[in-house]
């Protein structure tokens, strides 16, 4: 195995994953280059990388979508490479069908695996609350917010009673006031339902936050660039982010970012453009 913290309460481990893919030539696009993580029970880990690094990759691999060219992926100890269905995984966009109501979207994961309807239909109608969903119960996503859409998309993902989920920078198009509630909102849900996480994101303010760990990924191919480890007390407000312990992680995270050099900086060598 490669260099990473290891723990007796490892609830995830990535070992050495590679993936390649190929180009308009065909000729190999290495995409992954040998990326260690792991998790522990119920741990909140964060990923940053540089835009096009291979992060929604990874998570492909993860998740079982995409089998790597070599590595392994194991939980709880048992091994999962290449094999769907163990994690529950949340992409980018929330994916809510138009033409299904709030309801009906939120126990679609329940519905596809086959589970009795009368199983899943009224706890997913008790949890509305929890998800700030009350009362929308019967409209479309056409009438939700950018932030309502995805706390429905979140509750799809966690009414899959997987242990650990991905979320792949689920809070990216909302705008910095939804974002900032929204982070509240997720480490109150994350406290209640005791997941462990995975969460891409562009931002290293929202990573230390959010996380317990933060692995900072280099330019593709995507290896492990640094590890971040956030002792930062639980629960968390905002008021944390104006503390010198958080100024001092979040600057540890963006040294990392810039130590990647001019790859991840504008041609001016001002900050860097999509990250994430």
């Amino acid at each position: 195995m490669g260099e990473f913290p290891r723990s007796s309460a490892a609830k995830l481990i990535l070992d050495n994953l590679h993936c390649s893919f190929q180009d308009q030539d065909a000729r190999p696009l290495p995409v992954l280059a040998g990326v260690d993580l792991s998790a522990g029970e119920n741990e909140f880990v964060a990923i940053l990388g540089p835009s096009g690094c291979g992060k929604s990759t990874l998570f492909s691999v993860v998740s079982g979508l995409l089998p790597p060219g070599a590595g392994k992926v194991y939980l709880d100890g048992v091994e999962i490479t290449g094999s769907p269905g163990h994690v529950a995984y949340m992409m980018q966009k929330d994916l809510l069908l138009s033409w299904r109501v709030i309801l009906d979207n939120v126990t679609l994961g329940l519905e596809l695996a086959g589970k009795p309807r009368s199983s899943y239909r009224q706890r997913a109608f008790d949890l509305m609350r929890t998800f700030g969903l009350e009362g929308f119960e019967y409209v479309y996503p056409s009438a939700l917010s950018g932030g309502m859409r995805q706390r429905a998309a979140l509750m799809r993902t966690i009414l899959c009673d997987k242990s650990v989920l991905l979320l792949d920078e689920p809070f990216g198009a909302l705008d910095a006031l939804t974002r900032a509630a929204m982070h509240e909102w997720l480490l109150d849900v994350w406290h209640n339902f005791r997941r462990t996480v995975l969460f891409i994101t562009h931002d290293p303010e929202e990573a230390v936050f959010l996380s317990d760990r933060i692995y900072v990924l280099t330019r593709r191919p995507a290896r492990v660039k640094g590890i971040v480890e956030v002792a930062l007390p639980r629960p968390r407000g905002h008021e944390i982010t104006g503390t010198s312990e958080f100024a001092r992680l979040k600057r540890q995270v963006l040294n990392l970012v810039w130590e990647e050099g001019d790859a991840l900086r504008g041609s001016s060598g001002g900050p860097a453009v999509g990250y994430g």
